[in-house]
């Protein structure tokens, strides 16, 4: 068993497919098959079931996947290890992000730091709901990633703090208000969110005994202020996530209004463990806390 046949297993079992993994490791497919018949021969387990066009991963491959991912983390730590003697000069940093709360406001400036000091070290960047971050932290498949705190499961480092608002139609008979309560939004057909605050929108209405009239589910802000721009509906996100400058959908046909009382969130970033991080997650996480990002060691 060799780490190589190993990152083509998990590739592989990420892409779905022997084509798409070939060609993201820039191999034959041939090359890509013979890796996977080797493994399972030496294992004596049938990790995929060949399918037209996909690769299905069996149960025993699911298990055995994790294992994977973990052995190419080590692989890779003792490598950034070694390079750590000499200053850090190679490597690799697979970051987790959500949205545009952490997409587009937290992690470019980390990211220019960081690339300053650290050149050599190659990122990758997956882009996914808050809830498919965490899995990837637990999978091993990212080294650090953003998330709604609080996160009992990681270590985690608070970054900022932002509000919960309501939307609202630029029509809207609400929009006079200072701020709307929660129940006022019962009654429009509501757009419910399933980015990074679906969790706590939920828990908001779950907590005061409330049903929303849900019509749409959306992942995407903009589809959500499109949306409500057009009159179909109300909805609730985090601050951070709406466009920086406001004024970027239908010419900001709708109104953004405090809850009363006010509902916050916390993002920070999470590793699964201090002890087995990587040099290179470890300099991403010094380079937040120098970069003032880092609040707060939770």
């Amino acid at each position: 068993m060799t780490n190589g046949q190993l990152e083509v297993f998990v590739m592989v079992a990420d892409l779905r497919s022997f084509t798409a993994a070939a060609l993201y490791l820039g191999i034959s497919q041939s090359a890509v098959s013979h890796a996977i018949r080797s493994l399972e021969k030496e294992l004596n387990v049938q990790l995929f079931i060949r399918l037209k066009a996909d690769a299905e991963v069996t149960e025993i491959g699911s298990r055995l996947l994790l294992r994977a991912r973990e052995m190419i983390g080590l692989c890779e730590t003792i490598r950034q290890e070694a390079a750590d003697a000499n200053g850090l000069n190679a490597g690799t940093l697979r970051i987790g992000s959500f949205g545009p709360s952490s997409s587009l406001r937290l992690l470019p400036t980390l990211l220019s730091e960081y690339r300053r000091q650290y050149p050599n070290i190659e990122i990758h960047i997956d882009e996914g709901p808050d809830q498919d971050v965490k899995q990837w932290i637990l999978d091993r498949r990212i080294d650090v990633g953003f998330v709604v705190l609080p996160e009992e499961r990681f270590e985690t480092y608070l970054l900022t703090t932002d509000q919960i608002i309501a939307l609202l139609p630029s029509s809207h008979q609400l929009v006079t208000q200072n701020s709307v309560r929660l129940n006022e939004l019962c009654s429009d057909p509501f757009i419910m969110t399933e980015a990074g605050s679906a969790q706590i929108v939920a828990s908001l209405f779950h907590a005061s005994h409330l049903t929303p009239n849900v019509r749409f589910r959306s992942a995407q802000v903009m589809s959500t202020l499109a949306l409500v721009a057009r009159g179909e509906g109300v909805s609730l996100l985090a601050e951070l996530a709406l466009p920086v400058d406001g004024q970027q959908m239908s010419e900001k046909k709708y109104v953004m209004k405090p809850l009363d009382p006010p509902v916050y969130r916390q993002i920070g970033l999470a590793i699964h463990s201090e002890k087995r991080a990587s040099p290179a997650t470890l300099a991403f996480i010094k380079t937040a806390k120098s970069t003032g990002l880092i609040k707060l060691l939770l």
